[in-house]
């Protein structure tokens, strides 16, 4: 949940031998090139992840946490992460439009990413957390279940990352710990559902930076999501 998991696995897109390329080939849903031996799915590949280094010491971002954590809850609840979001959020929330997910060659949905949708929809999504899991009077989930998020995580295992220097990271979410205890979903380029308490503010963007680097865009993402927030308080 706050990815400090001890594995073997590099996420580096910068470099064309990382894992995440080799996870990617098991992954793709499509024909898989011929003399192929790899693992074919999510599920095969993260079997044979390797441990390294202990579990707990630091943050380092790996898309097969997220994979591994939707294969227990489909182990737990016998359904697909696909069809657990429409019953529990897609549909209860009143969602425009439909949304749709990556999945491998076997049929498994991509617990990691991979999601389309729409922005206004995105938005609801912030909006459900922005109300600790309130939507049209109905508890969603328990409110500790953002509470928890909006405590963040050990700052101490965060390191390395500039672009937000008193961060946290916990339960999928980034903590940025200022003054507004603002958090964010966000993908690698650039995708945001990004969520002020304070201002009470929920802020969606929609990108495809071509680095897949979120500090490479932070300098100038991150003091625009201030500066909005603070144009709202100051309407107030």
């Amino acid at each position: 949940m706050d990815m400090t998991t001890g594995v073997n696995y590099s996420e580096d897109y910068s470099d064309p031998n990382a894992d995440i390329w080799l996870y990617s080939a098991a992954a793709s849903p499509l024909p898989k090139a011929e003399g192929y031996e790899g693992p074919n799915g999510y599920w095969q590949y993260l079997q044979q992840v390797q441990p390294g280094g202990n579990h707990g010491d630091a943050f380092h971002y790996k898309t097969i946490n997220s994979d591994m954590l939707g294969w227990i809850i489909s182990r737990v609840t016998g359904k697909s992460v696909t069809d657990l979001a429409s019953e529990r959020l897609w549909r209860p929330l009143g969602m425009e439009q439909d949304a749709y997910q990556t999945v491998d060659a076997m049929g498994v949905p991509f617990a990691g990413g991979g999601v389309t949708a729409g922005l206004r929809d995105l938005g609801r999504l912030g909006q459900l957390l922005l109300n600790e899991g309130n939507a049209h009077g109905t508890q969603l989930f328990p409110a500790d279940v953002v509470k928890t998020i909006k405590a963040g995580g050990d700052q101490s295992k965060f390191i390395g990352f500039p672009t937000i220097e008193n961060g946290s990271y916990t339960s999928q979410y980034r903590v940025f710990h200022n003054d507004h205890g603002a958090f964010a979903a966000r993908g690698v380029h650039g995708q945001t559902i990004y969520v002020d308490p304070t201002a009470e503010m929920v802020l969606v963007r929609l990108s495809s930076f071509p680095q897949a680097q979120n500090g490479f865009i932070d300098p100038t993402s991150l003091p625009a999501y201030q500066a909005v927030a603070e144009f709202l308080l100051e309407r107030d």
